[in-house]
């Protein structure tokens, strides 16, 4: 064996699963019995594979100068054994590079950059998504508020957990920004009576969307845009307000603008919720190793990541007050990893439905599709990339009369109104959501009424009957 056949040999030892390598010239390299084998098909793919540059070795799989053999979740745990360091560190950059970045996020996010860019990545074709994402075709990370859930379980608890935190209520006027294939629109229309209104640039979507909108007989409450969210009038403003999965899509030189529109879009005292992947590090846009060109290259062009920390900044910039602010990261590894499994589970089909409607492309899309959704899933699991839900309300105006009482905060006292049991369960009674219990104004009989519907919102336990006491006492 060559010298160079046995650092590499000596390299695949350390790996966490037996590998097997087999060169252009048929040469096999590592374990005999491998659960992951690389077939190479030209050399220069030795060098992603000695530096760990694992998304270029993706891009080598994609174009077809390797091909791998194995389960994803076993292909990931080598590709995370392979990097020489943390992706987020490595994806660190100078003052210098931070400016060119955000000059370069500037001019990549026009309005008719973005159509081309959502375009790209959602109608690459519906029945392919089909394939693996749950029966309402939620893209975005589920909540598994129970273990034992199922994904389309995990995505209904996800669409009424969003809908609790903003305390939707009939007839409130509701925007979704970035609808996809109108799971949140529908739900929140048809479980909590909202007059809804959905907007995306995905032709795909579009069409689907109001397909279901017609045959559910939704006309009269429910629509759904093809249109820019910097195209929407502020003439009539909503009540509530989410972003799912949309705000990656903004640029991070764009968020406190995009923000600003989403302010100017709610009437006083209303809600917005915020749910976005976002970075693990201060100053990354993206991840190293070639992780994020391959994203950029193949799935989402124009795709980029902020730390949560500046995701509030933004926000705080554009006129919201952030009050409630949750990780789910761990949902999204379990989601993504359900995605890949789908898809592991139905390549054959998934591989004859791109093949007819891209033609060649449609190979390459799988094999990117395949490596995006294991190792994103990996990356979640690793902490490398995450998730968070920010629930925030308009910033209170200043008060003219100094002598006027505060203005009233839209959001409770404390998060029991999110965990309750609601009306959207099947099998449930409902509940009555639960109000601010200092909402009625001054007085004995009003802060008796906050105290006992405090008690009865959070199901007596002892903390909650002293929270109840001390309204009651003033």
């Amino acid at each position: 064996m060559s010298p160079v056949s046995n650092a590499i040999a000596n390299r695949l030892q350390q790996l966490p699963h037996p590998v097997q390598l087999i060169l252009p010239d048929g040469t096999q390299v590592g374990a005999d019995m491998p659960v992951v084998r690389l077939r190479l098909h030209d050399l220069k793919a030795l060098a992603s594979l000695a530096s760990g540059e694992v998304g270029v070795l993706g891009q080598d799989y994609v174009e077809g100068r390797v091909d791998i053999d194995g389960r994803m979740r076993d292909v990931m745990a080598v590709a995370a054994a392979l990097l020489p360091g943390s992706p987020v560190e490595a994806a660190r950059s100078g003052w210098l590079t931070e400016l060119i970045r955000r000059l370069v996020s500037v001019w990549r996010h026009s309005v008719d950059r973005d159509a081309r860019q959502i375009e790209f990545h959602y109608d690459l074709s519906d029945a392919f998504y089909a394939l693996w994402l749950d029966p309402r075709r939620v893209y975005s990370c589920a909540y598994y508020r129970e273990p034992q859930m199922t994904l389309a379980q995990a995505q209904e608890a996800k669409l009424d957990h969003i809908c609790r935190k903003l305390r939707l209520q009939s007839g409130e006027r509701f925007l979704d920004v970035g609808a996809g294939w109108g799971g949140l629109l529908l739900w929140a229309a048809e479980h909590y009576g909202v007059q809804a209104t959905g907007i995306t640039l995905s032709h795909n979507q579009h069409a689907y969307v109001n397909g279901l909108i017609e045959s559910r007989g939704l006309s009269d409450r429910v629509r759904m845009l093809l249109l820019d969210y910097r195209n929407l009038t502020e003439d009539e403003p909503f009540d509530k307000i989410a972003s799912v999965g949309m705000f990656e899509h903004v640029g991070r030189a764009q968020l406190e603008a995009y923000f600003a529109k989403l302010r100017k879009l709610l009437r006083p005292e209303g809600m917005l919720l915020n749910h976005g992947i976002t970075s693990a590090g201060v100053y990354n846009a993206e991840l190293g190793n070639g992780m994020g060109e391959f994203i950029e290259r193949y799935i989402f062009p124009g795709g980029e990541l902020t730390h949560v920390s500046r995701v509030v900044e933004a926000m705080s910039h554009s006129g919201f007050e952030a009050v409630d602010i949750e990780s789910l990261r761990p949902h999204y590894a379990r989601t993504l990893w359900a995605w890949s499994d789908a898809l592991e589970s139905r390549l054959d089909e998934a591989r004859a439905v791109l093949v007819a409607e891209k033609g060649d492309a449609g190979e390459r899309a799988l094999r990117a599709y395949r490596l995006y959704l294991a190792g994103c899933a990996m990356g979640f699991e690793h902490g490398w990339i995450s998730l968070y839900q920010v629930l925030c309300q308009t910033q209170a105006v200043q008060r003219i009369d100094p002598a006027a009482p505060p203005p009233v905060s839209a959001y409770p006292w404390t998060r029991g109104y999110m965990y309750a049991q609601s009306p959207a369960e099947p099998g449930t009674g409902g509940t009555e959501q639960c109000e601010d219990p200092a909402r009625d104004g001054g007085g004995h009989d009003a802060r008796q009424q906050g105290a006992d519907r405090a008690a009865k919102c959070h199901h007596g336990s002892p903390a909650h009957q002293d929270a109840a006491a001390e309204i009651a006492a003033g």
